[in-house]
């Protein structure tokens, strides 16, 4: 049996700001990815930028180094004053070397069979893992393979000791298997995205057409940075403000290039070290499907890698740059803004946010926006508020006393999760919670 302080299940972004940091403090630490990547939304999501939070932020030493590492390859830029634009490919190289250099180890394409545990403790994990009866560490440490079997098919199942587990897998997919109890989720589900890329864009010609169209410079901004045009812009079907290409997307929809669904959001946004490429933070899947079903997640991304090709056609035949555009990546991975929740120590509340209340124990501080997505025409929810934090005992399970949970899965309820979800918050989930295990250890 190998032995770990920590075992982190999932490697996206607040399970690689968690193991980096107990890795820094000297725990002995493990990934367990059902991917081949490390990353999540960032890589295999292609979501960029990771927005800004706030001013007074905590627990930043992970994106700190992020940034620093994606420096060195030529990954990351500063775009409209803000640090979090990056490459999402030479990002799944920057996240392997962070957790060489931190001594973490990682398993790949590997997942939870079940968990051992007495009373509200878990004590081991039988972990399955495919490819080889050996399995290796980035350190290219083999672990321990006693109470250990080999299928006839290679894969392995190994025992692993842990004295903290940390869910960071997104839809709480290790909860769930260990009985968990979940907040209420409303049948209402907010919708899923897939993102894309396309290259082979004259980003000069579409930054100056842009500017031409559009003098809401909340909306579309065009920069020069080291000799690259970067731009931003975007379009929704709500009306509660003026939106400059609102008028092509009608007439796309009118001459059936686009369909209903196509013209419900669109956004796009250029990319640290990928000249003449836009990434699309678009189409959003207006279907009520619920993320924690894998029927339902299979017909989004179905209809969602249709809608990329339509947006793609509508595209280059409506705007002035992408004649000689392409599809260069979609990703791998549906975007889901909400989907199980834990219920934790602490039920964090939209009334706890917006009165700004003070914990003993915070893991973050912000000030991102209550962004709650609707399916529905002029029902979103984008409302600013004021600085908040979230406390520690949010992200302990009511269950076990040593399972945590970090990212989108955190004990709140619908409408403060839509604020704490975002990238850089779940940095700091993952760190604050690094910082407590190493504290209590």
């Amino acid at each position: 049996m190998k032995n770990y302080d920590v075992v982190i299940i999932g490697g996206g972004t607040a399970g690689c700001s968690c193991a980096y940091n107990c890795g820094k403090m000297g725990l002995k630490t493990i990934i367990i990815e059902k991917n081949g990547c490390l990353g999540g939304t960032m890589t295999s999501g292609l979501v960029v930028p990771v927005m800004k939070t706030g001013n007074n932020l905590i627990n930043i030493d992970f994106y700190t180094d992020l940034i620093s590492e994606m420096q060195k390859l030529g990954a990351q830029i500063t775009y409209q004053d803000n640090p979090g634009w990056f490459n999402p490919e030479l990002l799944k190289i920057v996240l392997d070397k962070m957790m060489i250099d931190a001594n973490v180890d990682i398993l790949f394409n590997a997942d939870i069979d079940k968990a051992n545990f007495s009373k509200n403790k878990i004590l081991s994990l039988q972990v399955h893992a495919g490819y080889s009866s050996k399995i290796l560490s980035v350190n290219t440490e083999t672990i321990d393979t006693n109470n250990t079997f080999t299928h006839k098919d290679d894969i392995l199942s190994v025992c692993i000791d842990a004295k903290y587990v940390v869910d960071s897998t997104g839809n709480l997919e290790f909860s769930k298997k260990i009985n968990c109890e979940f907040l209420e989720n409303s049948d209402e589900f907010q919708p899923m995205s897939l993102r894309f890329i396309m290259g082979g864009i004259d980003l000069k010609s579409f930054g100056q057409w842009l500017l031409s169209v559009d003098n809401n410079r909340e909306v579309t901004t065009v920069e020069e940075i080291d000799g690259q045009v970067h731009l931003s812009t975007a379009y929704t079907w709500d009306t509660d403000k003026h939106w400059a290409l609102a008028n092509y997307f009608e007439e796309g929809f009118k001459n059936n290039e686009l369909k209903k669904g196509d013209v419900n959001y669109f956004q796009v946004f250029t990319l640290a070290g990928m000249p003449n490429s836009l990434a699309f933070n678009c189409p959003r899947i207006v279907k009520n499907l619920n993320p924690n079903s894998s029927k339902d997640v299979s017909v989004a991304l179905i209809e969602a890698r249709q809608a990329i090709l339509r947006i793609y056609d509508f595209c280059k035949k409506r705007f002035p740059g992408f004649e000689n555009a392409f599809i260069s990546n979609i990703s791998d991975q549906i975007g889901i803004r909400a989907s199980n929740r834990i219920k934790g120590k602490y039920i964090y509340t939209i009334s706890d946010l917006k009165e700004g209340k003070k914990f003993k124990n915070p893991v973050l501080i912000s000030n991102y926006p209550v962004d709650v997505h609707s399916r529905h025409k002029n029902s979103s929810t984008l409302e600013l508020c004021g600085e908040y934090q979230l406390p520690i005992e949010s992200l302990m399970s009511a269950d076990f006393d040593n399972l945590f949970v970090a990212g989108r899965g955190v004990s709140a309820d619908e409408l403060s999760q839509g604020a704490l979800r975002v990238q850089a918050n779940c940095f700091a989930m993952g760190e604050g919670v690094a910082k407590y295990i190493k504290k209590h250890i």
